[in-house]
């Protein structure tokens, strides 16, 4: 859609010349001849920006700013002055306005003034967006905690978010090992600096080295220019490393210099630069077995192993399947713009599974449910879980998992047949909004 402009002005001409100029920008223009049409056309039609007269009669350009800002704080103002009013247009900036442009004024200077307005609009709704969403899902009342075990683990996490000593979090698969390593980050006073993640097996381990390291121009076939690596991007913030135990004995002792001396040597580079990070690493591996084995340095272990936090499976904290499925379930629910409750059959069911795939597989039954739920209650069958309490492994070897998908699949396809392709149609059929289709095509390779 067009950004929307106001522009206000009580010489018709003038303002005729204004929504000229920015319509060739692309802007959908709309005049008023004084500042209270402004405000009426304002709360009828809404705007992005407004660009509006110093001088009129009635309501004036510092009384509409005053007025605008009062209700939408947010919506940039452009006043346009004489060029004797400068400095009161100055005053008026501390007051709100987002800039000025004098009388007679450039057009160029104009689409320029206003196109940084709206970025900066833009930027500020993302913000708060963002703020909201990150609050909304890490703030202490939205954690998930029934069991014991949870709320023991998420206090500690509490105590020692603030410190700047290492954190070891292991688990199995699934866990939520990423989750607890961004409390750890979100509850810190690093809150306002970076949080970067990296899978430290999804690397080679010259690929890993470039990638947390960083690399000069020239250090090798490819780098045609300097770039920083994690360490450097995540300064005065966080660095997540996953899948720790599975790197290498080389790139362990690589590692651990940059943890003793807190600087890092891009690959190619010959002067070492300072880094300033709280590290956080994770595994699926029983790390005090991997050094026992030879297979992990006990000196980087010990460095790392400062504040450990263990995270127990699914299956043993019982007490959390129920509030993270309702969790889960309002989540999924809102996207797909369902309104959906578990019965006491699925209930009963998601109580007695083993959860072999932890928080992550009760994630995506739950996901699954919302899909394939025909009415308003979600049942057994539509999160297609095992009616034991968990067989690892399907018909024909592959894994329950695998099991599963296939039949979303098929329940998918199945509709995008019966839609002849329209992906839209098909989605009205599951009963799902198309954003939900799409992420669900995506996941599952459709």
């Amino acid at each position: 859609m067009k950004p929307r402009i106001l522009v206000v002005d009580d010489e018709e001409r003038m303002a005729a010349v204004v929504a000229a100029a920015l319509g060739r920008a692309g802007y959908e223009c709309e005049t008023c001849a004084s500042g209270e049409s402004a405000l009426a056309a304002l709360d009828a039609r809404g705007a992005d920006a407004i660009v509006t007269d110093w001088k009129m009669p009635g309501i004036d350009g510092m009384e509409l700013l005053r007025r605008v800002h009062a209700t939408r704080p947010g919506l940039p103002v452009v006043l346009l002055t004489a060029f004797g009013n400068v400095p009161a247009a100055v005053a008026a900036m501390r007051d709100g306005a987002f800039d000025y442009v004098t009388k007679p004024f450039d057009n160029d200077e104009l689409r320029a003034c206003v196109a940084r307005a709206l970025d900066l609009s833009r930027l500020e709704r993302e913000n708060r967006y963002l703020r909201q969403e990150v609050t909304g899902r890490y703030a202490p009342e939205s954690v998930v905690a029934e069991s014991a075990r949870s709320r023991e683990l998420f206090a500690l996490v509490r105590r020692v978010a603030p410190s700047k000593a290492a954190v070891l979090i292991q688990g199995e698969s699934g866990t939520g090992k990423e989750l607890i390593a961004r409390l750890v980050h979100f509850w810190s006073d690093r809150v306002g600096g970076p949080f970067v993640a990296v899978n430290c097996k999804a690397f080679a381990e010259g690929v890993l080295e470039s990638e947390l390291f960083g690399h000069e121009k020239g250090a090798f076939t490819g780098a045609v220019g300097a770039r920083a690596g994690c360490f450097e991007r995540a300064g005065g913030g966080s660095l997540f490393l996953d899948e720790i135990g599975d790197v290498t004995p080389e790139f362990q002792a690589k590692l651990l210099r940059v943890l003793q001396e807190g600087e890092v040597l891009r690959v190619g580079g010959t002067a070492p630069r300072a880094v300033d990070v709280r590290v956080v690493v994770a595994t699926n591996r029983v790390l005090r077995d991997e050094v026992a084995a030879g297979r992990f340095r006990e000196d980087l272990f010990f460095r790392l192993n400062v504040i450990p936090l263990q995270l127990a499976p699914l299956r043993e904290r019982r007490a959390d399947v129920l509030p993270l499925a309702r969790h889960f379930l309002a989540r999924h629910a809102a996207e797909a713009g369902r309104r959906l409750d578990l019965s006491p059959a699925a209930e009963q069911a998601l109580l007695v599974h083993a959860w072999p795939g932890n928080v992550r597989e009760l994630e995506n039954a739950i996901e699954r449910g919302v899909v394939l739920a025909r009415g308003e209650t979600i049942e057994p069958e539509d999160m297609l879980l095992h009616e034991t309490t968990g067989v690892p492994a399907a018909a024909g070897g592959a894994s329950l998992q695998d099991a599963m998908d296939g039949a979303a699949v098929a329940r998918l396809r199945a509709a995008l047949g019966a839609a002849g392709g329209n992906r839209a149609e098909a989605a009205r059929q599951l009963g799902i909004d198309r954003t939900t289709l799409y992420r669900l095509m995506k996941r599952l390779g459709i």
